[in-house]
């Protein structure tokens, strides 16, 4: 039975590059792609799992999953802050 909770050895580079990367890909794809806002938070998602998964913790898949959906919420976090900041600023 599984009674302790799994160690996550994690680096606060991981974030600082992969998050930017999310971005970068996201407006790229929504460009490219046509993608509708509606789907943005998804992809952020995606690709924050699969970035932690195969490239910041590719031997530990539980510790791939839980940072993965932190880099992907962090990412959609700071597009929607900007956008509503930018947002707030036009009308003000």
């Amino acid at each position: 039975m599984l009674t302790e909770f799994p160690i996550i050895h994690t680096n606060i580079w991981d974030a600082i590059w992969a998050i930017p990367v999310i971005l970068v890909v996201m407006v790229i794809m929504k460009a490219f792609f046509k993608l509708s806002t509606a789907w943005l938070s998804t992809v952020a998602t995606v690709l924050g799992l699969l970035i932690s998964i195969f490239i910041s913790h590719p031997g530990n898949l539980s510790a791939g999953i839980f940072m993965g959906f932190f880099y992907g919420g962090a990412a959609i976090g700071l597009i929607y802050s900007l956008r509503n900041s930018f947002v707030a600023y036009r009308q003000g």
